[in-house]
């Protein structure tokens, strides 16, 4: 019995062995690098200063510069193709620190191993000597059950209590408190769950655990039972996704007399930025074919649509407190996601259709800067579907302002319909020469 119990020991002690020579591969090597950097660079420096001492002696004669230029050109393509080489190629310390996070995950097993060697040994030791209580264990289990439910309970206050505070402000929006009222019955009913349902697991554990003298009672079906735990989350749950469905309902369905009295921007999302075009004087926003996408129209802004001449280019997304706003949101390339989280807003950029989103902003951007004591604070849109390596950069602010504010920032704002397209599209379309002039002069 010795033989079979010694033998994996040393096999394991056999594998740590192995693996420490192994950690001391990427050591010594790190201490090879360093010594073969300093190497060089004390032969950089010789080279440096012999060259230097070799421009000092050097006569002072006409071709004596044109030399020492082309030398010092030479050397320096030389060490500029060098550099851009050693960057082509990964680092050898990649593979080291790769070659050394595996070997310690091993290590780790290994002891892991070697702790659950021992503990056998401990357990068959006491079962040797008649010392063994296999019921030992049930408790000891059961106490670090309940010891993590008291952990867990103090987890849930402490992030409702700290981070809840930091992560939630209240909506700026007039649908945004539909929005809140409704995550916030969700939140409460499945914390309440969650909480109920943990207690009642982690403490029948300590409460029931198996004892001497103890036979656990066979219980094998109940229909009442397993009717209330059916019905009753079944029922809660409809009453949630109900109470979504028609939020969203009242979100959406805008009547249509109030989306045509809406301020109407438009917002086009590509790789990896958005572009926001408003209304002119006329309230109405322009074709757009992509087919027409050119150098100087990236917007593809079909211009024989005159309701497209007084369009507005615009930086950031302006819009007024108190007065309705639709969002038409479309996608030049690939699905991106409108979102603007203090406005409780997000719907997604999908190619070839057009998406609309309408609400009330209730807060400028001023007064939630009071609010939250900082005057630097902007609100912000986001794309918030991953849509390539560019994606955490399309952001764009969202500025909410004042009713007269907004008048003035519009009469500062250029217009899509610049010079250059302007005697693009007089060229293919001289008929409308005379139009074309009247829009610019407007």
């Amino acid at each position: 019995m010795n033989l079979k119990i010694n033998n994996p020991f040393k096999s394991i002690w056999g594998l740590l062995l192995v693996a420490s020579l192994f950690f001391a591969v990427p050591t010594v090597a790190s201490q090879q690098d360093s010594t073969a950097v300093e190497a060089q660079t004390e032969t950089t420096v010789d080279t440096a200063g012999s060259a230097e001492a070799d421009t000092t002696a050097a006569p002072a004669t006409d071709e004596a510069p044109a030399t020492t230029d082309a030398t010092v050109s030479t050397g320096t393509s030389t060490t500029t193709a060098a550099a851009a080489e050693e960057t082509s190629k990964i680092d050898p310390q990649v593979y080291k620190n790769f070659f050394y996070y595996v070997l310690l995950f091993l290590v780790i097993c290994t002891v892991i191993a070697v702790i659950g060697r021992i503990h056998s040994l401990y357990v068959l030791t006491k079962k040797m000597n008649g010392k063994y209580d296999p019921l030992a264990n049930n408790t000891f289990q059961a106490i670090l059950l309940f010891l993590f439910l008291l952990f867990f309970l103090w987890g849930t206050y402490y992030s409702f209590a700290v981070w809840g505070d930091w992560a939630w402000r209240e909506a700026v929006t007039e649908h945004g408190k539909d929005y809140d009222q409704m995550f916030i019955v969700t939140t409460v009913l499945t914390t309440a769950v969650m909480v109920i349902m943990h207690i009642l697991i982690l403490t029948f554990t300590l409460i029931y655990r198996m004892r001497a003298k103890r036979k656990a009672y066979y219980y094998p079906h109940n229909d009442t039972i397993e009717k209330i735990w059916t019905i009753i989350p079944a029922t809660v749950l409809t009453i949630l996704v109900l109470f979504g469905f028609f939020t969203w309902r009242k979100i959406t369905n805008v009547p249509e007399e109030l989306q045509k009295s809406a301020i109407q921007i438009e917002v086009l999302g590509e790789q990896f930025k958005w572009s926001v075009r408003y209304p002119g004087a006329d309230g109405k926003i322009g074709k757009r074919n992509y087919k027409l996408t050119t150098a100087t129209n990236p917007y593809g802004i079909d211009f024989n649509d005159k309701a497209s001449w007084d369009d507005i280019d615009a930086t950031d997304i302006v819009i007024p407190v108190g007065k309705s706003v639709r969002f038409h949101i479309i996608s030049k390339d690939i699905i991106h996601s409108f979102y603007i989280p203090d406005f409780r807003v997000q719907i997604n950029a999908v190619p070839g259709m057009t998406n609309y989103f309408q609400f009330t902003p209730t807060v400028t951007t001023e007064e939630m800067r009071d609010r939250m004591n900082d005057p630097s604070y902007d609100y912000i849109m986001l794309c918030n579907k991953i849509c390539g390596q560019g994606h955490f950069n399309m952001g764009k602010k969202v500025i909410v302002v004042t009713e007269a504010e907004y008048k003035e920032w519009l009469t500062k704002q250029g217009k899509y319909f610049t010079e250059d397209l302007q005697k693009e599209f007089a060229q293919n379309n001289t008929e409308i020469e005379v139009d074309q002039q009247t829009a610019s002069l407007n």
